[in-house]
């Protein structure tokens, strides 16, 4: 019984120590996740480094890391700036009057009146759409306006979470195969569940990281292209927004994309509408159809409605980090009633029935 008791107190203390560790650790929680995607990314660059150069963990790491920034880190930090200050001058546009959302929707209206005869079938009153897209429009550039204030007032925050981030992954790429090992070896789950686990986690942070979200950039940047080329304000923040829904997979970059070619060709802009139609379904729509099994590949993705739900509803829970974290979840979702249902799904027939009774005697 004491034996026992001992037993039990150790494993109440250590889920508490557990727990305690990891709500110390949440406010840290972007950086180290970024820093574990950049280990599980950049493995194979530094497996070729081991191969080439030895055993020299220090060095391979610190190259690795190096060619991570280089190619990432730096890269989306002065993308970034630029979207930030974009968007601030589009607020300023349109607090100043030079840019008007509402206006453009009743161009629209005015140039297409069966769009608001369509919408009347539903039901859908055309005024309130309108008023919502325009709220929509300007809390956007509003939370790009804020976004951009509190860096500014939280650089030093900002910048230690880059800092602590990129030094957590160098220790993660030089020592991340000892600490799953280690892992495996500490949790009570089975070795073969555990790799299985680790596995998926593996492969669904590098499709979503190093798939979809190359994907969106490179959906977002053929958008930002040819919204540049015609000439229409802030290319580069429609960009981006076109990358940020083009991780959704039933909304896509279209509902960007979609609505200023009607606009263009409600103010009677045909030909850029035109061309811009044609791009969009020929270039933007088939770039996703084209790379996604290229760089996800079949077995690893999950159907678009999970995709779509866990996307938002892990946007909802951790932040910008959700549309990585979401799809995380429900694959690991699906892998652990996975295991179950292979290992314990399965009904015995092993114990003994009971005989059946036999209706054909009289006795």
């Amino acid at each position: 019984m004491y034996a026992k008791l001992e037993t039990r107190t150790f494993l109440a203390m250590l889920v508490g120590v557990s727990i305690a560790f990891i709500l110390l650790m949440k406010p840290f929680f972007g950086p180290i996740f970024w820093a574990v995607a950049i280990a599980l990314i950049f493995h194979p660059v530094q497996q070729i480094l081991l191969h080439r150069l030895g055993d020299r963990p220090n060095i391979n790491a610190l190259i690795t890391l190096c060619v991570c920034m280089v190619i990432v880190v730096i890269p989306v930090l002065v993308l970034g700036g630029a979207l930030i200050a974009e968007g601030m001058g589009i607020y300023q546009k349109i607090q100043n009057g030079e840019i008007r959302p509402g206006e453009y929707i009743d161009q629209v209206n005015n140039s297409f009146p069966a769009i608001q005869a369509f919408l009347a079938q539903f039901d859908v009153n055309f005024s309130e759409l309108r008023d919502r897209a325009v709220s929509a429009f300007l809390g956007g550039s509003q939370f790009l306006a804020k976004q951009a204030l509190g860096i500014g007032q939280n650089t030093f925050q900002f910048f230690l979470g880059l800092a602590l981030m990129v030094y957590l992954a160098f220790f993660l790429i030089r020592d991340g195969s000892k600490l799953v090992d280690l892992l495996i070896q500490a949790l009570p789950l089975g070795d073969e569940r555990e790799r299985l686990l680790f596995a998926k986690f593996a492969e669904v942070t590098r499709a979503t990281v190093k798939g979809n979200l190359l994907i969106a950039i490179i959906q977002g940047a053929l958008g930002g292209i040819i919204f540049w080329i015609l000439g229409i304000t802030g290319a580069l923040l429609w960009g981006v927004v076109m990358a940020i829904v083009s991780l959704l997979p039933a909304v896509g970059a279209a509902i960007v994309w979609v609505p200023v070619a009607v606009y263009l060709a409600a103010v009677g802009d045909f030909v850029p509408a035109i061309v811009l139609t044609a791009y969009g379904v020929v270039v933007i729509g088939l770039a996703d159809n084209i790379l996604r099994p290229i760089l996800v590949g079949r077995d690893t993705k999950l159907p678009d409605y999970l995709v779509l739900l866990s996307t938002l509803g892990g946007i909802a829970m951790f932040g910008i980090n959700g549309f990585v974290m979401g799809p995380l979840v429900a694959a690991l979702f699906m892998a652990f009633w996975g295991i179950f249902i292979r290992e314990f799904g399965h009904v015995t027939h092993d114990e003994p029935q009971p005989p059946a009774p036999d209706h054909g005697r009289g006795d």
